[in-house]
């Protein structure tokens, strides 16, 4: 919506690539770490919210928030400490209700982040993605 409302479509195109490429990638490697989540491994306390039935390890909510920060601190860096302050709240509320582990969003964080500093990259080779 930012994007949008900014009219600055390169943000735009990089911000929904960022997110997109951490999201699979977060998939992918929910299936190679198979970390169950806190809900299925302990009884107590239950979840405050129906937990997915994937697997924990990495955080894809953390992992998408986090690469959308990441672009947007790079198309607004005034903006960038609130950006990541939300990323960080939106990860830290999974462990809150119960269907991450910490481990798990500080992973989520890494792969969203960095993830987005590639899409960066190759997004300022290419003249038409523009900023």
């Amino acid at each position: 919506m930012l994007a949008v409302v900014w009219r600055r479509w390169g943000v735009l195109v990089l911000t929904v690539l960022a997110v997109s490429a951490a999201d699979l990638a977060a998939r992918g490697l929910k299936e190679i770490f198979d970390v169950e989540r806190p809900s299925v491994r302990y009884a107590a306390p239950k979840s405050l919210v129906p937990a997915p039935h994937d697997h924990s390890f990495p955080s894809g909510h953390a992992a998408t928030s986090f690469a959308a920060a990441t672009v947007l601190t790079a198309a607004s860096p005034r903006w960038g400490p609130l950006w990541f302050l939300l990323a960080l709240a939106i990860g830290c509320s999974r462990v809150y209700v119960g269907v991450h582990y910490p481990l798990d969003i500080i992973g989520g964080s890494l792969l969203g982040s960095g993830g987005a500093l590639a899409v960066e990259v190759v997004g300022r080779r290419w003249p038409s993605v523009g900023r």
